[in-house]
């Protein structure tokens, strides 16, 4: 199995040539992103389009923005995100439509083994989970979401948040741990 599918899989993998071609070919592709004037929003849609897996309508993206790969990241219709987010998109990280997500948010799918013998064998190995953020989402600034959560719709999330579980729908929750404080 090629280490892309094993890390897609969510499997342990390690960096490879084809991994690392496209995480340069990301990491090139952030930075002229990064690079643009703020009011050249042609140039910037451009580059969305080349950069990420997938993009709905009116997708707005303040730089900086930080990611591993980008394609592996995809945005619905009316989302806004705010300036030095950080996505970690070793696996699928997927924002539904009518997402804001405030500035300094981190978006991590994906880890390295807890165990330090493991990390031992090969410090470089990963572990994947997907992250999914559903329609009609606001996650508040500096929030953390930890790999394999899933935001349902219609959710607030706090400011400096540390999402380690599955938030549901209809909610208000925050805190670290973040927790649900209200239904909606």
């Amino acid at each position: 199995m090629r280490e892309i599918d094993k890390m897609l899989s969510g499997g342990p993998y390690i960096h490879d040539d084809e991994l690392n071609a496209i995480w340069r070919t990301g990491k090139a592709l952030m930075q002229e992103y990064n690079n643009l004037p703020f009011a050249d929003t042609q140039a910037q849609q451009a580059i969305l389009k080349k950069f990420l897996g997938g993009m709905g309508e009116n997708v707005h993206i303040h730089a900086p923005f930080y990611v591993d790969y980008g394609k592996f990241i995809t945005v619905g219709s009316n989302v806004e995100i705010n300036m030095n987010c950080v996505f970690l998109d070793c696996n699928r990280i997927t924002l539904g439509c009518n997402v804001l997500i405030g500035p300094a948010v981190q978006i991590y799918a994906v880890g390295h083994p807890v165990d330090p013998k493991e990390r031992e064998k090969d410090y470089l190995i990963g572990l994947t989970k997907p992250v999914t953020i559903g329609n009609n989402v606001w996650i508040g600034g500096g929030s953390i979401i930890l790999p394999g959560v899933t935001i349902g719709n219609n959710v607030t999330i706090g400011a400096g948040s540390v999402v380690t579980k599955d938030i549901p729908d209809n909610v208000l929750a925050y805190g670290n741990p973040c927790r649900v404080a209200k239904r909606f």
